[in-house]
């Protein structure tokens, strides 16, 4: 297939990415430094700001699927903001450039906990993390408005961590997966990775939101 990728340098998109290429995919990578990313066999790099969804139709037109692994990054003053803004963005620009496929990974903090009670708003929830679980959170809500694209949403679970690829996972719906004993669920990054190519070659949660972990 062809993909457009956004984000591919980040903690998630890099091995999506890898996982990609690996597979055989050939990877259109949207970066607003595109020097960043060294030459690889079935790569092709654009430069593209995700916050411009003229420049995101531009770099997309043509392809199977876009891939959305973007954050602005924790350090970001106005993360949550700029998170939101890319959402509409990301989602304007594919619908003008007639890609109907849509994967896009989001957080956990939009898992239920208990029914009717999503983690981020839990009292326990980490104040450093909130900022993007909100965000996030408005995507998931902006993309479930979408009648028109063939999406999927992905919320990890908490434990998203560097590690092995087993290519081994469990899939969830809209519930926080549990975890063994007191320790939350978890899944190292190379297996969502290898979760999200899954589902963009065998489209299994079209229109819904999913979740893993190992």
């Amino acid at each position: 297939m062809k993909i457009a990728l956004i984000g591919a340098t980040g903690f998630v998109g890099t091995p999506i990415l890898s996982e990609l290429l690996s597979r055989g995919h050939k990877v259109t990578v949207l970066s607003r430094n595109p020097g960043k990313l060294a030459p690889q066999s079935g790569l092709t790099v654009v430069a593209a700001d995700a916050l411009h969804a003229s420049q995101v139709a531009q770099a997309v037109a043509g392809h199977d699927a876009v891939v959305s692994a973007y954050s602005p990054g924790m350090s970001e003053p106005k993360l949550h903001d700029l998170h939101v803004q890319a959402s509409k963005t990301i989602i304007d620009g594919i619908k003008q450039a007639g890609v109907k496929r849509l994967l896009m990974v989001g957080g956990a903090g939009s898992l239920y906990v208990a029914p009717g009670l999503q983690l981020v708003d839990t009292p326990e929830f980490p104040a450093e993390y909130k900022a993007t679980a909100l965000a996030s959170r408005e995507a998931l809500n902006l993309i479930k408005l979408e009648t028109s694209l063939d999406w999927s949403f992905v919320s990890p679970p908490i434990g998203l961590a560097p590690g092995e690829r087993t290519g081994k996972y469990r899939l969830g719906a809209d519930d926080l997966l549990p975890g063994q004993g007191d320790k939350p669920a978890g899944i190292s990054v190379a297996d969502l990775a290898v979760a999200i190519v899954d589902e963009i070659e065998q489209a299994r949660h079209v229109r819904r939101r999913f979740t893993v972990a190992n």
